[in-house]
């Protein structure tokens, strides 16, 4: 039972007239259906994932509008589907997760962004920076400077955004360069209203198709020479008709406010946290009237000198709120202003931290600087900068205001402490650190015990991770990986290193990372290098770490829902990763069951000590179990509900024979395997106990015969609906351990 998006969809078909309530996310797939898209791609990944999976099930939608909807394999195939809009006026957008996505599908940006685009084309990308971030820390915003693409930065607005996604498909056709609009977690999360507008079919679609192709211009293609044209293009007719624009749109938004004395450049996607901090100091009221004069930069590159130069001219000073590092647009301001000999005071990263998410807090203690500086009156540590000119205000801002927000920040942290201490009390110890882990009963956590045990055999190896759900066996219990280089590049990344090992080395990838970048870049290289290497590849059936969508190996609708057994996992039921690796020339492949603990150790010991030289590929199998729960829990329910007979798998722990060593825990590190105080009152140790969670995966059992542990795990089985002679056998038994108790 795949997760459903029936609601989401139903709210894609709004028109005029209509006022849409919801997230942003699904507001900016709203607006790309308004603005006349005429076909969409893109590749899942938090915080965007929700546009590519609302559409994929709305295909039946898109049909009747005649877009064109594309699940691509990866952000270089989704960048490359652009193409379409270089020679045609079709409208295109794309999605993924940045900065690991833009990364790649940095050449394809790049030989779109060389010859331009006729038809507007939209790279939305989820900007994932920051402290909670899932990725590298880096910003999209070189790419947009790197490759002269504009960068839309929407103030976190539905109405906003929404106007921006329209203005920046308009943007990309005036200037013709592509156009990146960035969203952040906050902004793709936030929750509004706007009014909505009639669906826009295009005029060129599936339903309306083109009779011939476009004539043949050798402009139009990223190869030299033409190339160095390109170069010229960009800066002498395409970034000028951006800024022409910028400004007749008015894309970027003046806050006016009453202190025109001083200025603030935000971030259109920072603006929220800005006007927040600002209420905490008394310069802005509950409505977002601001005292301090903003200009919100809707658009982040490219920048308008002339739209700068004026917003700075006869301020004392101006602060610039950028997330992120380097400071790219702090130093694009400073030239500008510096070229016109504006000498206004510049501030931002020398007052706010150079790296980390800008939340309110953060942006607040930022400005307690430049309040400091330039709002308190003389005489009370603001003459530095009231000494520059008379400020036409009636009065700056008072101590007191400056105390309440030092006084606000200070409450915050003192809180934040105070939770912490207050469980400590409780712990009678320190907080105890707790890693992420994988789901209950993940099947990929057994692979990770079974390894633990080849180690044992064989010696410690050298082990490239990758990217995926699989990541979390580099997190305690098992702590395995030396790098991480990219979704898909573990095997690749191993290359350096196998020759210069005497024990074979390891890759690790999903099957998620196997079709986006793994069988390219690191299968067919050792295959053709002849490199003797192990590969293990998850399949799990799905891109498990993105939201569970399909791929290739996915099975298919009919196992999913048709199996005879619901209980067995169906990943067996696709080949196809088997049948790629075999058709690729692997001889040495072996698949193993997930839960087979002992077999995937075995399996394991062989690929380390086998004489075959050449790439070993191990297939764990085992279906993810998010999505197993997902077709099994109304499968049971519905069957409970008929009144049939449900038997459901539970492991426990006999704490009578567990000693207290815990290895089973070390060796497994599954939420519902933990400890509970000893019922012993001659033993001092907690005993391990499986708590109510539990799946009936059975791993714990498997460990404990695979590492010869203490005999102390359980199967039981609990039947609901039981028949007739189970409830007799039940009662039979229950009343033979009643006297054997009290015998």
């Amino acid at each position: 039972m795949e997760v459903s998006f029936s609601k989401e969809i139903e709210s894609l078909r709004m028109g005029a007239g209509e006022t849409f309530h919801g997230e942003g996310i699904l507001a900016i797939t709203k607006a790309l259906l308004q603005s006349g898209v005429a076909y969409v791609g893109g590749y899942q990944g938090a915080p965007v994932s929700h546009l590519l999976d609302v559409m994929v099930q709305a295909k039946p939608y898109m049909d009747e509008l005649g877009v064109h909807v594309e699940a691509c394999s990866n952000e270089a195939s989704a960048a490359a589907m652009l193409g379409a809009s270089i020679h045609y006026p079709l409208r295109g957008a794309v999605t993924w997760k940045s900065i690991v996505g833009t990364n790649v599908a940095a050449d394809a940006l790049s030989n779109l962004s060389s010859p331009g685009v006729t038809g507007g084309a939209l790279i939305v990308v989820g900007e994932d920076y920051g402290e909670g971030a899932s990725v590298i820390q880096e910003r999209t915003h070189a790419y947009a400077l790197k490759s002269s693409m504009c960068l839309l930065d929407p103030r976190p607005d539905l109405g906003k955004m929404v106007e921006m996604v329209e203005h920046g498909f308009r943007l990309s056709e005036t200037s013709n360069m592509p156009a990146i609009l960035e969203l952040r977690i906050r902004a793709c999360h936030v929750r509004g209203s706007f009014e909505c507008k009639d669906n826009r079919p295009p005029a060129i679609s599936t339903r309306q198709l083109m009779e011939e192709p476009a004539a043949f211009d050798y402009a139009k293609l990223a190869h030299p020479p033409v190339t160095f044209r390109h170069e010229k293009l960009k800066f002498e007719e395409r970034i000028p008709a951006a800024r022409r624009y910028i400004i007749e749109q008015q894309l970027n938004e003046l806050m006016d406010g009453p202190r025109k004395d001083l200025g603030i450049i935000v971030q259109g996607g920072i603006y929220n946290a800005l006007i927040r901090a600002l209420q905490q100091f008394g310069l802005c009221d509950a409505f977002g009237q601001t005292d301090i004069p903003i200009l919100v930069l809707n658009v982040t590159y490219p920048l308008v000198p002339e739209q700068v130069a004026e917003f700075a001219l006869g301020k004392r000073a101006l602060l610039v709120v950028e997330e992120g590092q380097p400071e790219y647009i702090e130093q694009e301001i400073a030239t500008f202003l510096r070229r016109r000999d504006i000498n206004t005071p510049l501030h931002g990263k020398d007052m706010l931290p150079s790296g980390g998410e800008y939340s309110v807090e953060v942006v607040a203690q930022g400005l307690v600087h430049f309040v400091e500086k330039y709002l308190l009156p003389l005489g009370e540590g603001g003459g530095e900068g009231a000494a520059h000119q008379p400020s036409p205000q009636p009065s700056p801002t008072g101590r007191g205001s400056l105390e309440l927000a030092k006084a606000w920040l200070q409450g915050n942290a003192e809180r934040r402490s105070a939770v912490g201490r207050e469980i400590e009390a409780q712990l009678n110890q320190p907080l105890p650190v707790r890693p992420p882990g994988f789901c209950i009963g993940c099947p990929e956590r057994p692979v990770f015990s079974a390894l633990k045990l080849a180690q044992q055999d064989v010696g410690p190896v050298h082990i490239a991770a990758d990217i995926g759900c699989h990541a979390f066996g580099t997190f305690a219990p098992f702590s395995f990986g030396h790098s991480i280089l990219g979704y898909g590049m573990s095997l690749a990344s191993r290359a350096g290193v196998s020759p210069m090992m005497a024990r074979r080395t390891l890759s690790i990838m999903g099957d998620g990372g196997f079709w986006h970048n793994g069988l390219l870049t690191g299968v067919q290289s050792a295959l053709f290098n002849s490199d003797d290497a192990v590969l293990l590849i998850f399949k799990n059936g799905y891109t498990s770490a993105t939201g569970t969508q399909d791929i290739i190996s996915t099975p298919s609708d009919d196992a999913k829902f048709n199996a005879s057994d619901k209980l067995q996992s169906l990943t067996d039921t696709n080949k196809t990763i088997e049948n790629t690796l075999q058709g690729l020339g692997i001889q040495w492949l072996r698949t193993v069951h997930t839960y087979h603990v002992e077999e995937m150790r075995q399996t394991l010991n062989e690929a380390f000590t086998t004489d075959f030289n050449g790439l070993k590929v191990i297939i764990a199998e085992g279906e993810c179990q998010l999505e197993r729960q997902r077709r099994i829990k109304p499968w049971l329910a519905g069957l409970l509900k008929k009144g049939k007979r449900v038997v459901r798998v539970k492991y426990g722990v006999d704490e009578d024979i567990c000693n207290g060593d815990h290895a089973c825990i070390r060796l497994s590190g599954c939420p519902t395997l933990t400890l509970k105080d000893n019922p012993d009152p001659l033993k001092v140790d907690p005993v391990a106990t499986v708590i109510d969670g539990c799946v009936g995966c059975g791993l714990c059992g498997a460990n404990a015969h695979a590492a010869t542990l203490c005999p102390s795990f359980y199967r039981a089985e609990v039947i609901q609906n039981p028949k007739w002679h189970e409830r007799l056998l039940g009662s039979v038994r229950g009343a033979l351990v009643r006297a054997m108790q009290t015998a």
